[in-house]
């Protein structure tokens, strides 16, 4: 029996022999025709920390520091440039609105005067001035007129209320050259013609107009202003007397309409800016010459 040592030679010699390696190997490198696929791996930390951050969401608001992102966030939605512009709004829409108030006002009172047909403060005339010239309503149309009713024997309160009346006119002139005529009105014709108003009005201001005539022509302009006034009866020539009459200043439009008395209780400051804000309502045309 032969060993077991030849045994296993004879059967491994017996076996088919494999191609060799390296044949195998240079058959497999020139068939292939495309590359194995890779196992995607994770990249490196090192790479990661490479490539710049790219936020997904782009940020509304740049800030320099830390302090100012906080100062903005403290504010809040509003800002003071916002705070004070609703500051101004708001301010700007009380002015408008109290402005309008006034307006409206001034307005009503004008035409609350004017009655139908006729106006109820004023109408037609026919006087005569101080250089002897006949002045009617007509003469007065086109720009606005003061008028007042006194006479030139008055001891005090007429002076008072001429120079309050000379004021006025200086502050209007000011502004609207030329848009008033302050007018005189006296209550006492007996004694007060056309030489007696020259030597008196002169002496309050140059540009007064004053008016006369017979005595039923000016208690026709008084009537037809609502102006009281009483002359005493009896009286002897030559006897000195007071005329009891109404104590108001008259404010007429350019059409010859009542818009507004100014009593004692204005001072001419606030009698002048009564009369330059209806100026300003007015919306036609105004004389100036």
């Amino acid at each position: 029996m032969p060993p077991p040592a030849a045994t296993a030679r004879t059967v491994i010699k017996a076996m088919p022999r494999a191609a060799p390696a390296t044949t195998q190997c240079t058959r497999l490198l020139s068939t292939a025709s495309t590359p194995p696929a890779k196992r995607p791996t994770a990249p490196s930390p090192a790479r990661l920390q490479s490539q710049p951050y790219q936020p997904l969401v782009q940020r509304r608001f740049k800030y320099n520091t830390v302090e100012e992102a906080k100062s903005r966030y403290r504010s809040g939605p509003f800002s003071w440039k916002a705070g004070l512009l609703f500051v101004l709004t708001g301010a700007g829409l009380v002015w408008y609105f109290e402005n309008e108030k006034t307006r409206m006002q001034r307005k009503r009172i004008a035409e609350s005067t004017k009655g139908v047909g006729r106006p109820k403060v004023g109408g037609p005339f026919e006087l005569m001035d101080q250089n002897g010239t006949k002045v009617t309503e007509r003469d007065l149309k086109g720009r606005y007129s003061l008028v007042y009713f006194g006479f030139t024997h008055c001891p005090d309160i007429c002076p008072e209320e001429l120079d309050k009346m000379a004021r006025m006119f200086d502050l209007v002139e000011e502004q609207r050259p030329g848009a008033m005529t302050p007018v005189f009105v006296t209550c006492d014709p007996a004694r007060d013609g056309p030489k007696e108003l020259k030597e008196y009005l002169v002496e309050f201001h140059p540009k007064f107009v004053g008016l006369t005539g017979t005595y039923d022509q000016i208690k026709a302009m008084c009537k037809a202003y609502r102006v009281y006034f009483s002359t005493p009866t009896e009286v002897k020539p030559g006897q000195d007397y007071l005329v009891d009459h109404s104590i108001y200043f008259y404010l007429m439009d350019p059409e010859g309409d009542f818009v507004e008395a100014l009593g004692r209780q204005h001072s001419p400051d606030q009698g002048a800016k009564i009369i330059l804000d209806h100026m300003k309502d007015w919306r036609g045309k105004l004389k100036t010459s």
